[in-house]
């Protein structure tokens, strides 16, 4: 059944006609930080000012129509970035509407690993310690998943970090293919387990109208994303408002450089200023980096924040395989795929003491969906290929250096990135081709993700308790001006081997108190 969206008071949106704006709380960006801490402040007695660059996205047919999403990029917003080693153009995995890359995600919303906040030994090196711990920011992953309606099945997971609560939602179940290959795996020794996710999908019906979902947007609403879960509740509040279409090209200070005063964006082609008391820059790990980096004064010459050295350094992105896996003689007539998950070799593979990575499902391949990567191969043949397969998605941890960075040429954001960790990541691709292949599917297919699958970006501002070593503290407030906090992926210290989204979603549930007391 197709779940309505939540009407928005007129007296929450804001005129882009006004020349000055004022409010106590200022937050850049929408997507799954910026959203789900606006939703937590609609309480605080604050009032907040969320700035978005995007619009609402059209709940429209072509959102599930493959060709108009994946061929045509109907939906994609943002101008190319540069890639900092080959100097070329590319199209980033950023999307700039109400919600943020949340409207494009596959809902996938698992919690990090007690471990992937410590100290961890990986094949090319140490996955650095977070200045909170598991046990911290537990609860708040009870609260984000339950504003985030998130389906699971505890126990399942030989990885699972321990819960004080469980699932709110009960697990997808699998239809018959995937239930097949997860009991052809079990007879393998390994561990499938239903994927925690957030789409809401209660009938076949609903499962073959989001059978795109992953990647594209959900037409009916069924997915829980930051417009529709958060944004929307949260400006039932008086005291939240909403500015779209709002490009935040620079942050402005005082005299002396201590403290933020106001936002300088770009309103239909108009400069507008927006004044607060604080400032929260949550618009992905690329965009919040460049922000920052525009920002740049003659207090703060190498951009705001920046006393470390270290704003737009320690990028990350994870090591990514699209896996798919073909049975000639079998169709897979699966309408929602995503609900399987494997992580036997999430902390270490069977021949070794290191992290190999994560698999999961991906929503339904179609033709269309990998013409852009094969633009050689006719789409029916496409089809008929993906008619009989299992599709499949790969993670393996990208670790922290110091020369992955973004910086800017000309204002646009330049991402210089070379992968490590990728032997890790080859070995997790072989296990899982081999389990593929005895589970009945002959013929693997794989595309190993570059630059421009960059939607799990995170690091480039980091958080810590030591302001040498550091950008943010611990509650993600930089140490450098006090009214200026980063509240997005950004501050991850480390990329983990998992979604970062629901992560993102419980730090900014964990420092909305600090936030709202200033």
């Amino acid at each position: 059944m197709r779940e309505d969206l939540i009407e928005i008071p007129d007296r929450a949106l804001v005129s882009p006609g006004d020349s000055v704006i004022s409010t106590d709380i200022l937050v850049v960006g929408s997507g799954m930080g910026g959203g789900t801490l606006a939703w937590a402040l609609r309480n605080s007695g604050r009032e907040v000012l969320i700035v978005e660059r995007g619009a609402f996205l059209p709940r429209e047919p072509e959102n599930s129509q493959p060709d108009q999403v994946f061929v045509s990029g109907r939906y994609k917003t943002a101008s190319p970035w540069l890639d900092g080693a080959t100097k070329r153009q590319f199209q980033p995995g950023a999307y700039y509407w109400v919600g943020g890359n949340t409207k494009m995600y596959g809902a996938c919303l698992p919690r990090f690993r007690e471990d992937d906040f410590e100290e961890t030994t990986h094949e090319d090196g140490i996955s650095p310690r977070w200045p909170f711990s598991y046990a911290d920011l537990e609860p708040f992953y009870v609260q984000a998943e339950k504003l985030y309606q998130v389906h699971g099945r505890a126990g399942e997971d030989p990885s699972d970090p321990p819960r004080s609560e469980d699932y709110p939602a009960v697990a997808l179940e699998h239809e018959p293919e995937i239930q097949r290959l997860a009991e052809r795996l079990q007879k393998q020794g390994l561990s499938p387990f239903h994927m925690p996710n957030g789409m809401n999908l209660d009938t076949l019906e609903e499962r073959r109208r989001n059978t795109t979902a992953d990647g594209s947007p959900s037409e009916d609403g069924t997915k829980s994303d930051a417009e529709n879960r958060a944004i929307r509740p949260a400006l039932q509040s008086d005291t939240v408002r909403l500015l779209t279409g709002a490009f935040v090209e620079k942050l402005l200070t005082n005299e002396d450089g201590t403290r933020v005063v106001a936002a300088e964006a770009i309103v239909d082609g108009r400069r507008r200023r927006i004044e607060a008391n604080q400032f929260v820059v949550s618009a992905g790990a690329v965009n919040s980096a460049a922000l920052l980096l525009r920002s740049a004064s003659d207090e703060h010459p190498d951009g705001l924040a920046n006393s470390s050295g270290l704003l737009g350094r320690n990028y990350m992105q994870h090591n990514s395989t699209f896996f798919i896996a073909i049975n000639p003689f079998r169709r897979n007539r699966t309408a929602w795929q995503k609900t399987l998950g494997i992580n036997d070799w999430y902390w270490r593979g069977p021949d070794g003491d290191v992290p190999l990575g994560s698999v999961q499902m991906l929503g339904k391949l179609q033709g269309a969906m990998i013409k852009s990567a094969r633009r050689w191969i006719p789409t029916w043949m496409l089809n008929m290929a993906t008619r009989r397969s299992i599709d499949m998605f790969l993670l393996t941890e990208d670790l922290p250096r110091y020369d992955n960075r973004v910086t800017l040429t000309g204002g646009r954001p330049t991402v210089t990135w070379t992968p490590n960790n990728v032997g890790a990541h080859r070995r997790l691709t072989e296990l899982l081709s081999s389990a593929v292949r005895k589970a009945g599917y002959p013929i693997v297919l794989t595309e190993r993700m570059g630059i421009s699958s960059d939607s799990h970006m995170c690091g480039t501002a980091v958080a810590g308790n030591d302001p040498k070593r550091s950008v943010l503290d611990k509650n993600c407030r930089t140490h450098d001006i006090p009214n200026l906090w980063v509240v997005d992926g950004s501050f991850f210290p480390s990329s983990a081997g998992l979604n970062p989204a629901l992560t993102i979603a419980a730090n900014a549930l964990r420092v909305a108190p600090e936030i709202a007391k200033g």
